[in-house]
């Protein structure tokens, strides 16, 4: 098993992050606009709920209008090497979600709504502050149901000097035409691969369709910007990323998710297979989700990811081996 940061995909040469280039030229001004056209009768994720969210949240999964809510904001010390440095990663933590897992762990913020509200003014704001305390990327968390907001804010950013790489970590439920707006503005697609078999999608995340749709997803985003490419200081600055959380009772159909990973998209695609499952929020009510992972259950995807000759597995490498 091979952690992503050997040699080959280090870079020395001078970069700038995609959105600068469309900036400059009016393209990403056009980009919101457009963007902003489909809110008023969203399709701007998969839910494809057709709602006019400047007048109303009433039938959107979202619950999020004109302005989108803020939960959180601030460098973020916990997620993958390459994306937090000796910085920190720029993280946006959005309220609600356009999923319902029941096992959410940030349930307050995904389900429940806590934020405030921010204006696009104020969404560019919280950017330039911090990439001034020295983050290494904007990391928009949960962001599929807010690409219009994102993208007017990031115009306005870019404007006023923004210039680290942007960070789209997603559930991985995301429409073709949120990502084709996005196309050239996200340098960072960082997608969860949550489930290789429509079942549990349907019964624990309340989404039918949601492997035919994170498949379709995961294609386009690295059709745009291929594999990771980390600099000379070990920081990610361009590409695909994907995570999956090992469920317990090997539930997530994890096999095919990796095989799909490996035949379809590239076997050099960052993978970080992560431990954190624990019982939260509505996870009692269902008794196959009702307890952590076990150590033989985490190091068989590992196995499942070596099988498939997946070469840049990251992993927390102090879990003991068995």
């Amino acid at each position: 098993m091979t952690i992503f940061c050997d040699d080959r995909h280090k870079a020395g040469n001078a970069f700038e992050p995609a959105y600068k280039a469309l900036a400059q030229t009016g393209a990403l001004a056009e980009r919101a606009r457009a963007a902003w056209l489909r809110v008023k009768a969203c399709d701007l994720c998969a839910r494809y709920c057709h709602v006019d969210r400047i007048a109303t949240t009433r039938g959107a999964v979202c619950r999020t209008g004109e302005r989108a809510v803020v939960s959180s904001a601030g460098p973020h010390h916990g997620e993958e090497d390459c994306l937090r440095g000796t910085r920190g990663s720029g993280t946006i933590f959005f309220s609600f979600c356009n999923m319902r897992c029941v096992y959410c762990q940030n349930w307050e913020i995904s389900w429940d709504g806590e934020g405030r509200e921010v204006s696009t003014e104020e969404l560019a704001d919280i950017m330039l502050r911090l990439q001034a305390a020295g983050c290494h990327n904007i990391n928009f968390v949960t962001p599929s149901h807010v690409v219009a907001q994102i993208i007017a804010a990031v115009d306005r950013a870019a404007a006023q000097g923004l210039s680290v790489p942007l960070v789209y970590n997603t559930g991985g439920y995301d429409s073709p035409e949120a990502l084709a707006l996005l196309d050239g503005v996200i340098d960072i697609y960082m997608p969860d691969m949550k489930y290789g078999d429509p079942e549990p999608g349907h019964r624990y995340s309340h989404v039918r369709d949601y492997v035919q749709v994170n498949q379709a997803a995961i294609r386009e985003m690295y059709r745009q910007v291929g594999d990771l490419d980390i600099d000379k200081r070990g920081l990610a600055r361009r590409g695909l990323l994907v995570r999956h959380l090992v469920l317990p009772n090997r539930i997530a159909g994890a096999a095919e998710g990796l095989r799909f990973i490996a035949e379809e998209i590239s076997p050099d695609t960052y993978l970080n297979v992560m431990d954190q499952y624990r019982p939260c929020y509505r996870a009692g009510e269902y008794p196959e989700l009702d307890r952590p992972i076990t150590t033989r259950e985490f190091h068989d995807v590992l196995e499942l990811a070596e099988l498939y000759g997946l070469r840049h597995v990251d992993y927390d490498r102090r879990l003991r081996r068995i």
